[in-house]
């Protein structure tokens, strides 16, 4: 592939995939930034490969060999001309590696220094910077502890029940709770080969569970020479298997104690400038019910929810990124300057995964329909004909909206939740096929909770709902499938079967037949 060149702006290589890769190569191009996608054998056909300038292949499918080989996407860097690289969420996004790498490449991290990352994307480390500062934190563990033994003395001390949470982690990979000391070895072990898989490291802390907390983060953004602003907060309580599956904004526990707010900005501006952070950042910190509030830790990169905040300020964060990195946004004596907050969002993520345990369940895609409308944004890199990977997070679809009021962005939740449809693919009798399944239903669930219209957003809302993990009592045949539309997609595949079947027969190899991938990726123009 030839160099990327433009008249104005260095080209962006975007170190990720899926709906991220596609939100940031949709601000960069609004800059007018060239951008590059990196892709591995899995995503070869992916969306995000087609919303970039130019794509390189940078290894297998496993996250090891692709997303998280920091020589393979430095070649890649090299190769098309690029000279920022951002790294999105997940993957090598906080890893202080990385950006020293890239750095000695001669290449520009869209993101916090190293130095920063150390202090603060460490959760070890983050605790003692807290400790320093003075500010309250979760009890726990100094440090790493090296196994399920030592981890067994600090629990006893601190008491059950307690977390053992992965010292390089995050997304609720490599953690497990844990309520007795005959569970903890175990525990220890799996979360450790967990988190050694999602992030390369296998390191575990412990902390106290603060039961029935609400989880509330603060969005930082700093200039990295000490300057530091917030965007408000966001309440992220609504979570299965320790990852959030609902997050909004303003937080409803923070209504009911607005000194515990200006208390939690400004220790969130303390922090940034302490370290002299660079970028969008977040602190996660546990609430209680009297308005107490304990830091968490520090995510040094942009967050999954990060459009709610986008929401109600109209501040485009990535941008923000972007333009720090390039030296614009502070350029002549520029300063941050805190936005004002209007209105309330919220979101809710859309996953491949069974409702009622939670459990990835990945695979094609046959129909989907996501919703429009008003106040209605939709981030996501899955189409028709398109497939959930069972190598990377089974996300399909992150769906926000905005309303005056918190009831007002509800009900526009509500509403593009019954809009939306995500199936597998038919057989000829109208039967599904394949693994997909989607948890459409509990979200739709969700946003009709008594606790949640009621503000009361607890990390125990799931467990204390049983009604929403709930199988149904019999097997419902799809109402959203006409016996028309039946018939045409049996039809439409019986048709595809026999246009291979045709074309395996053929021994010129001509192009009268094509299968259904070569089909998609020639109608779709997608790049080898």
């Amino acid at each position: 592939m030839s160099k990327i060149s433009n008249m104005n702006r260095a080209p962006v290589l975007i170190a990720n995939r899926g709906e991220i890769a596609i939100r940031i190569a949709r601000t960069a191009k609004a800059l007018g930034f060239p951008t590059v996608a990196v892709y591995s054998e899995a995503d070869r056909f992916s969306e995000h490969v087609r919303a970039c300038d130019q794509a390189y292949f940078i290894g297998g499918s496993a996250p090891k060999d692709s997303y998280l080989n920091v020589e393979n996407v430095i070649a890649a860097a090299k190769a098309s001309g690029a000279q920022y690289i951002h790294p999105g969420y997940g993957f090598l996004s906080e890893r202080a590696h990385f950006a020293d790498a890239l750095k000695a490449a001669g290449l520009t991290f869209v993101g916090p220094s190293a130095e920063s990352m150390r202090l603060m994307g460490d959760k070890i480390t983050a605790r003692k910077t807290i400790d320093d500062l003075g500010l309250p934190r979760v009890p726990g563990s100094p440090g790493v502890v090296k196994d399920g033994g030592e981890a067994a003395r600090v629990a006893k001390e601190i008491g059950y029940p307690i977390l053992l949470k992965a010292a390089a982690g995050g997304g609720g990979k490599g953690m497990r709770r844990v309520d007795s000391e005959k569970e903890i070895v175990s525990a220890f072990e799996g979360a450790s080969r967990e988190a050694q898989s999602a992030f390369g490291d296998g390191s575990m802390y412990v902390e106290k569970l603060i039961l029935e907390p609400h989880h509330v983060e603060i969005q930082v953004f700093g200039d990295g020479k000490g300057g530091a602003i917030h965007l408000g907060e966001r309440e992220c309580s609504i979570q299965r298997r320790h990852q959030k599956v609902w997050e909004e904004t303003p937080a409803p526990i923070l209504n009911r104690h607005p000194k515990t707010r200006e208390a939690m900005f400004e220790a969130g501006l303390k922090i940034t400038s302490a370290v002299k952070y660079a970028g969008a950042g977040t602190l996660e910190f546990i609430v209680d019910g009297a308005g107490n509030f304990y830091f968490l830790e520090m995510n040094t990169r942009l967050q999954v929810e990060h459009s709610v905040t986008e929401w109600i300020t109209g501040i485009d964060l990535v941008a923000m990124q972007l333009l720090l990195a390039t030296g614009e946004l502070t350029a002549d004596g520029k300063k941050l300057e805190t936005p004002s907050r209007n209105g309330a969002s919220v979101e809710a993520r859309l996953y491949a995964e069974d409702p009622q345990n939670f459990l990835p369940a990945p695979g094609p895609v046959g129909r989907i329909h996501l919703p429009h409308g008003p106040f209605v944004r939709v981030d996501s890199a899955i189409t028709e004909a398109g497939e959930i990977s069972m190598h990377y997070d089974p996300m399909i679809a992150k769906i926000s909206v905005w309303g005056k009021t918190r009831e007002e962005a509800i009900g526009r939740m509500r509403v593009a939740l019954d809009e939306t449809r995500v199936e597998p693919p038919k057989n000829r009798d109208g039967s599904k096929r394949g693994s997909l399944k989607t948890n459409l239903e509990f979200l739709q669930k969700l946003v009709r909770n008594d606790q949640v219209l009621g503000g009361d957003t607890t990390t125990d809302l799931i467990a204390k709902n049983k009604d929403l993990t709930e199988a149904p009592s019999a097997e419902v045949v799809d109402a959203g499938v006409t016996a028309e539309e039946a018939i045409a997609l049996s039809l439409h595949q019986f048709l595809l079967e026999q246009n291979a079947r045709e074309g395996a027969n053929q021994s010129s190899g001509g192009d009268s037949h094509h299968s259904m991938w070569q089909t998609v990726s020639r109608r779709e123009g997608v790049r080898s």
